[in-house]
């Protein structure tokens, strides 16, 4: 018999709370995402004073989710090759290395980011 999923508001209960359930795992046993956590915590009465605009508020903000949302597909990545096992495989360090790449891709933005705004406001 197959099982029935739910539909409506049901549906949406479920998955907002399994999004709860990874953001308080990858919180809990990655450093990395806490950091980021932490920084962009920071970062967020920062962002609010040094935007002229709302739009620069926006990047400032997207700048600092796009760092997490990244860290958090890495994160599923090495756990996704982790599971498969623990020999040596070229293509698990291979997909390891890109996912650690698109995080320090992210923070390249998000700092070329927030400069470009600091210097449009101070410079």
């Amino acid at each position: 018999m197959p099982v029935s999923k739910a539909r409506g508001l049901a549906r949406f209960y479920h998955a907002t709370r399994y999004s709860w359930k990874g953001l308080r795992s990858a919180y809990l046993t990655e450093p990395a995402f806490r950091y980021e956590v932490w920084a962009s915590i920071v970062l967020l009465p920062i962002a609010v004073w040094l935007a002229e605009t709302g739009l620069q508020l926006a990047l400032l903000i997207s700048s600092l989710l796009w760092v997490l949302t990244l860290e958090l597909i890495n994160t599923a990545i090495e756990a996704v090759v982790d599971r498969a096992g623990t020999e040596y495989n070229p293509l698990a360090g291979l997909a390891k290395d890109l996912g650690s790449a698109a995080v320090l891709f992210s923070l390249l933005v998000t700092v070329l980011i927030w400069s470009g705004i600091a210097w449009d406001r101070f410079g």
